[in-house]
């Protein structure tokens, strides 16, 4: 886990040079740990998280800033202003009577369109406003893109290999995922150089290999995922509806909608989950934020010494006895500006009651997004496969799968992401031939089952809805 950094107030950056010596460094404790000689690895599978970007100088490969984060707010500003905008206005009618017209879903996700500063798209255009030498740069050809796997890519292969794949492309925003290619509209619109972007290949595919100087011995990199398609694919969620739930520092809800694009309101946002070859597999995603954040909030205040007391404690007690947990200790896509807080403190409220309000906000949340997903997204749910540092969490499990009245299984290792590229790094190897392999290596730890009538759950939901209506937006 790389240390965030914050220079200023609402900006979220990491130093690319400590994520690279990061990186190297648990490769290495990887392969030592498994007793093995780095001659022994026949590939390697990158997973990265989605969203954190750099630009960098084509020839000197000398980075213009550090990497941006997900969580970054610098565009705030400029992503209200776009929101509020007449001209966004205007392209909603545009392809909304585009969409009428054709019933052309690609016509639809625009019709809806809304900036977030979870996005890249605004933070690029804030870098090309107000970064000089990445700006010049880009006048003459010489600026290059990328999110944490494309910088990785380059920096394996000392500078030789510059790309991405389809999965982390299609999360930053700026990737049309109908026509598989970099959105000349929005660049044109945000005013973004398209002469930035790198090549995007397939996702389990033969990169190239490492500099023989990193490790020793030249590896070659076999895959390149985000981490949530990632662990998408490393739950074996390979059929239209399977779904995947990812409980970490936030919270995303993954479906498996096959060959089909399905795009929708806000809520929900098309991506690509993997290109193998010719398969191309689309998810939907809805996401929660500030989850695991707000749980290491409480922990640092010493709500609880360990995660694990957490689950115990909110089944010590029959209720939250009316205390409810607001949550936006990490920013809300389309809020930049909500801050978490507790509603319904009584003189005896004690820790218990705090820690349950904020377990149950989880589950609350689940549950919303699941009626979303129900309503939005019109094919028959399969199978849920939770994973994820918060699914560790009983409480939470059970709580989801009551409110859903579905059950929720759970694997054995709940670090599903780098399951997920190593799986694809197999298949591009040889390893593995096909997927019904992989689904043999599948343990599941446990199985979670509706246990109570989600109408049980009414009063505190309900309480919990009213409480979120009414937070103050500080």
């Amino acid at each position: 886990q790389v240390e965030s950094l914050y220079p200023r107030p609402g900006w979220v950056e990491l130093d690319p040079e400590v994520l690279w010596s990061q990186f190297i460094g648990v490769i290495k404790d990887a392969v030592q740990a498994a007793g093995l000689h780095m001659r022994q690895i026949a590939g390697l599978g990158i997973s990265t998280q989605r969203g954190t970007f750099i630009t960098w100088h084509k020839r000197t490969g000398k980075p213009f800033h550090n990497f941006i984060s997900w969580q970054d707010l610098r565009s705030a500003e400029l992503v209200n202003s776009w929101n509020k905008s007449l001209l966004l206005k205007v392209i909603h009618v545009i392809f909304t009577v585009l969409h009428f017209l054709t019933g052309n879903d690609r016509y639809l996700a625009p019709s809806f369109l809304t900036f977030s500063t979870h996005q890249t798209s605004m933070k690029l255009s804030w870098v090309f406003k107000n970064i000089h030498e990445a700006e010049e740069a880009a006048k003459k050809n010489s600026c290059c893109f990328g999110t944490v796997d494309t910088w990785l890519l380059y920096r394996l292969t000392k500078g030789s290999v510059y790309a991405t794949d389809y999965s982390n492309a299609s999360s930053t925003g700026i990737f049309e995922p109908f026509m598989k290619c970099w959105n000349p509209t929005l660049c044109n619109l945000l005013s973004i150089p398209m002469s930035v972007y790198p090549p995007v290949k397939d996702t389990s595919f033969n990169f190239g290999s490492t500099d023989s100087e990193i490790f020793g011995v030249p590896i070659p990199i076999m895959a390149v995922v985000a981490d949530q398609q990632s662990a998408m694919f490393g739950e074996c969620c390979f059929h239209p509806g399977d779904v995947k739930v990812t409980m970490g520092t936030g919270g995303f809800w993954n479906v498996n909608t096959g060959e089909h694009l399905f795009a929708s309101d806000r809520s929900l946002y098309p991506l690509i989950g993997w290109k193998i070859g010719e398969e191309v597999v689309y998810l939907t995603e809805g996401s929660i934020s500030d989850i695991g954040t707000a749980i290491k909030w409480a922990q640092d205040i010493e709500l609880f010494t360990n995660v694990d007391e957490t689950a115990e404690m909110a089944q010590s007690i029959a209720d939250s006895q009316g205390v409810c947990f607001i949550p936006g200790l990490q920013v809300s896509g389309y809020d930049p500006y909500l801050c978490a807080s507790f509603t319904g403190l009584k003189p005896s409220t004690n820790r218990n009651h705090l820690v349950r309000a904020m377990l149950e906000s989880v589950a609350f949340r689940n549950k919303l997004l699941y009626d979303i997903i129900v309503k939005k997204v019109h094919i028959p749910l399969r199978t849920i496969r939770a994973d994820g540092g918060v699914s560790n969490n009983s409480f939470v499990m059970q709580m989801t799968s009551d409110l859903i009245n579905k059950k929720i299984e759970k694997p054995a290792n709940a670090d599903m992401s780098s399951l997920g590229a190593a799986f694809l790094a197999g298949l591009a190897s040889g390893f593995w031939t096909d997927k019904e392999q992989l689904k043999k290596l599948r343990r599941i730890e446990a199985v979670f089952e509706p246990q109570k009538d989600s109408e049980e759950y009414g009063p505190a939901m309900d309480a919990w809805l009213q409480a979120m209506k009414h937070s103050p937006h500080w």
